[in-house]
């Protein structure tokens, strides 16, 4: 069962701002599902459609069965967890998560039963006394999340909701969600620019860009199927590398630029043959660059070191092949240094194609 779905929406900001662009998909009754993409691909706006901020130019959008383009934001049984926290200064933490409760005239009883067992669930029962001036920035977030939680919704959506803390307390409140999700169990959409939050959070993807959903699956899928270039480069981090060059025929076909020339394996030469000779984008993720091992087979590229980045267990190498940059994820403590220039193999098994033109997967 679908509990949250948008059928061919499309929002027009101003009759020439296109945001979201027929876009359909459909969040299961208690799953984790994220929405993710560059600044200004209409994740956002799509999210404010379900919360009813924003009115679709066309499409339906429904909470359980029923379509509610004209319902009131306050009677969709939504809670909405947002970047700036939002909360009042002037109050304490167990006042700002109970004041919605008040205004919708739950009884007293009733409020502190709720704060206090959403204040367990954060962890954060020592701090309801607190104003917001008194919390850490991780802190104001949980009270921004407790103030979600004890509106008992049908569906919670959070806006880029980490994007204001640091990096260690981004990781540490990313596994916070996802413990509340688990303990809730509870129909979630969260939208971020982050695709190291997608991966880690959903249990399905949707990756969007400028307006369109270009793809909905979970996240190895998305890693190891893309669909198109787009999704390719975007998940994964570093992203991946692109060449654009042609496939040339023989036995095996090869991918070649000007730059270098990749034979490829011969159940990947057997699927793409019928497009020798046409131009083609080929991708290969930086940790399918590698180190040559002795004995190792792998087709070999000869490429300058223009910069390393040592971190810890691994090391990333942006390299330079002629007028081609490429990036390989070293693992272990050797690495070449910049200014070398050494042989590097090339996993072309893990190789994708794109079509020049649609970029879409070959």
């Amino acid at each position: 069962m679908s509990l949250v779905s948008l059928e061919n929406v499309t929002k027009v900001y101003d009759k020439n701002v296109l945001a979201v662009d027929n876009v359909t998909f459909e969040i299961r009754d208690g799953e984790f599902f994220v929405l993710v993409g560059p600044s200004g691909c209409g994740k956002s706006t799509a999210m404010r459609l379900i919360a009813g901020l924003e009115d679709p130019t066309s499409g339906k959008v429904f909470i359980g069965d029923r379509v509610v383009n004209d319902v009131q934001p306050r009677d969709r049984d939504v809670a909405m967890v947002f970047q700036n926290y939002a909360l009042y200064p002037h109050m304490t933490a167990f006042d700002n998560m109970a004041f919605g409760l008040k205004l919708r005239k739950v009884s007293k009883t009733d409020i502190k039963t709720r704060v206090e067992a959403a204040a367990r669930i954060l962890s954060i029962e020592h701090l309801l006394e607190r104003k917001p001036k008194a919390l850490s920035g991780g802190e104001r977030q949980r009270v921004a999340v407790g103030r979600a939680i004890v509106r008992q919704p049908k569906v919670f959506l959070f806006d880029e909701p980490l994007s204001n803390l640091d990096a260690k307390l981004r990781v540490q409140m990313r596994a916070e969600i996802a413990r509340i999700h688990q303990h809730l169990k509870t129909t979630m959409l969260y939208v971020t620019h982050d695709q190291v939050e997608a991966m880690t959070l959903g249990e399905r993807i949707g990756v969007m860009f400028k307006g369109k959903l270009l793809q909905i699956a979970d996240a190895m899928t998305l890693y190891y199927r893309p669909v198109s270039k787009f999704v390719a480069g975007f998940i994964g981090s570093p992203p991946m590398n692109f060449l654009r060059g042609t496939l040339r025929p023989g036995e095996p076909v090869a991918f070649s630029d000007e730059n270098l020339t990749l034979p490829l394996p011969p159940e990947t030469s057997r699927r793409v043959g019928n497009r020798a000779g046409q131009p083609v984008i080929a991708g290969i993720r930086p940790e399918d660059i590698a180190l040559p091992e002795p004995g190792s087979s792998l087709p070999r590229v000869k490429a300058q070191v223009d910069v390393a980045e040592p971190m810890g267990s691994e090391t990333l190498v942006y390299l330079r092949v002629g007028a081609a940059s490429l990036t390989a994820k070293l693992v272990g403590p050797t690495y070449p240094k910049p200014g070398e220039t050494t042989e590097f193999a090339v996993n072309t098994s893990k190789l994708y194609l794109f079509d020049a033109q649609s970029e879409a997967s070959i």
